[in-house]
């Protein structure tokens, strides 16, 4: 089901959406994806100074650029400044991708890490946090680009053309056995996307989003 949400308070309802889904998980160990860019900073600056269960929390990341973690463009980077160095979530159950590596080996290392914990299930989030781009692109899955079509594997190495560089990202199959995905977007030109995908546009990468059994809620800000 997808739901959408015009916001004029966009970073205190996207806390106030992220903490009702911890709430109300029945989950002993809550699992939760962390997106880059800039929309979410302001959102993980204000969700440090919640009181929330960390210590029972997994942390993921649904795409990481090909840069080391000290890296002032590594999406790990951020949410750590921003987030994790502030709240008492164990290191352990912080599950990053290793961008330093070679892409298909930091692909790899990040699946093992999840097919481990999965104990043969699928790795289910649940809650999935995503953003988008003027190009209907979400996490480093671009358009015409071969993640897009990925079926199998959960993390992949992804080429981008039009950037010239290597990604590391969620696949869709992944994405999508999310309990809940929240899509941040702000910004007129990303409004018309999800809406031109709402009405039946499925060109875009971001029409994709649609999960086996969770709820799709559209944050646009």
């Amino acid at each position: 089901m997808n739901k959408v949400i015009n916001s004029d308070n966009f970073v205190s309802d996207a806390v106030s959406i992220i903490k009702s889904s911890i709430s109300e998980s029945n989950e002993s160990q809550f699992r939760m994806s962390l997106c880059g860019g800039g929309t979410p900073r302001a959102i993980y600056h204000a969700l440090a100074k919640e009181e929330l269960l960390w210590e029972n929390m997994e942390v993921t990341f649904s795409d990481e650029r090909c840069v080391p973690p000290e890296h002032e463009e590594s999406n790990y980077k951020m949410a750590a400044d921003t987030l994790l160095s502030k709240v008492p979530i164990k290191e352990s159950n912080v599950i990053r991708i290793q961008g330093e590596l070679d892409p298909v080996e930091a692909a790899h290392q990040c699946e093992l890490a999840l097919r481990k914990r999965a104990l043969g299930e699928v790795y289910q989030h649940d809650l999935m946090l995503l953003g988008m781009g003027e190009d209907g692109h979400t996490a480093s899955l671009f358009p015409q680009t071969n993640a897009l079509n990925e079926k199998e594997r959960w993390v992949i190495d992804n080429y981008v053309p039009e950037k010239g560089v290597n990604r590391v990202t969620f696949s869709f199959p992944l994405i999508n056995a999310s309990r809940k995905i929240l899509v941040l977007a702000t910004g007129e030109p990303k409004k018309k996307l999800v809406s031109d995908m709402l009405n039946g546009d499925n060109t875009l990468p971001i029409s994709k989003i649609a999960p086996d059994i969770g709820d799709v809620t559209w944050l646009l800000g």
